[in-house]
């Protein structure tokens, strides 16, 4: 471990939560760690990445300049007006499910971002690899680059494009996030109550989100979102405060997204309608095809049965701490 070298821990979310589509997210304590380190390169190569990968992605995912993670931290330092470091080093330690609608994006951009933000205002301002011949002069180490919290969220919500899962994903618990203008994401965190208890089904199967997102209609009747902004009140009652199996049933019906996409999603369709059926409150994790459950003790008997061999059944905890900066010590 050198100076500079960080740790980040992520957690893996699950956004919509039924009726709060593309604003509630819950953080699950279920974590993917990453270790980066700057580097210079030998012989003065430029813009070098070594990625190694273990659990969940590896053999897929890129190795390289190409790994998400590399390239929101090279974002990342020109947000914050820094050159380039010449050399970056990730070991990732996976953990949540590659597109199953657990926010494994957003927690590998999250991961980007906070890694470089923690390597920019430590040692590498002054280091060797912040000299000139990376395209700018070095940074005094007494003046690190001012990027706050709010920086942090922005960047995430404009990589990934809406902010559901990086609100989560960055400030832990329940999170209602929304856009002001001109396209300033915002988030109000909330502390789920002690008796929620998230079960997530994950599927053997993949959904890349861009092909659930392509079955939604462009508009929806009114009665319908008029119904879903109810439900999505009474589940935030519910998971804060309420955490009863009737309001949390009632609190996790759809109309807008979850009907539409169930071509691209069959088994997690009806896996989801035998849960209700049974008064489980089930929803489809993202955009699928994870089915998140709220399911007290008495009932986690009553999900086995409807859910089959090909399924990971996985009770998970709400992580209200959210992504941070951990030292090797506490890994």
């Amino acid at each position: 471990m050198t100076d500079s070298t960080v740790v980040v821990r992520v957690p893996a979310t699950s956004a919509n939560l039924g009726p709060g589509f593309d604003t509630l997210g819950l953080a699950l304590a279920l974590h993917d760690e990453v270790e980066a380190t700057l580097y210079d390169p030998p012989g003065g190569a430029a813009e070098t990445a070594e990625v190694s990968v273990e659990g969940e992605g590896a053999g897929e995912v890129p190795l390289d300049g190409g790994h998400l993670i590399v390239a929101t931290m090279r974002r990342t330092f020109d947000r914050m007006g820094l050159p380039r470091p010449a050399g970056i080093r990730l070991r990732c330690v996976n953990r949540i499910p590659h597109a199953r609608g657990l926010g494994s994006s957003s927690a590998a951009i999250c991961a980007g971002i906070l890694a470089a933000r923690a390597l920019a205002a430590a040692p590498y301002a002054a280091a060797p690899y912040a000299a000139p011949r990376l395209g700018g002069a070095p940074v005094p180490p007494e003046d690190p680059p001012e990027f706050t919290d709010d920086d942090v969220f922005a960047l995430a919500t404009e990589i990934e494009g809406h902010p559901d899962n990086v609100a989560p994903c960055l400030a832990g618990g329940l999170t209602v996030s929304w856009t002001e203008s001109p396209g300033v994401p915002r988030m109000a965190k909330l502390l789920p109550h002690a008796d929620v208890r998230p079960v997530v089904l994950v599927p053997g199967q993949r959904l890349a989100t861009e092909t659930a997102r392509g079955l939604l209609p462009a508009s929806v009747p009114h009665a319908d979102a008029a119904a879903n902004a109810g439900r999505a009140a009474l589940l935030v009652a519910a998971l804060t405060g309420r955490p009863e199996r009737e309001l949390l049933l009632a609190g996790t019906e759809d109309r807008l997204h979850q009907g539409y996409r169930a071509p691209a999603m069959p088994r997690t369709a009806e896996l989801v309608a035998r849960l209700r059926a049974l008064g489980i409150p089930a929803v489809v994790s993202g955009a699928g095809p994870t089915v998140l459950a709220f399911s007290a003790r008495d009932k986690q008997d009553l999900i086995a049965p409807e859910v089959g061999n090909d399924w990971h059944i996985r009770p998970l905890d709400v992580e209200t701490r959210g992504a941070c900066v951990v030292s090797p010590e506490t890994r």
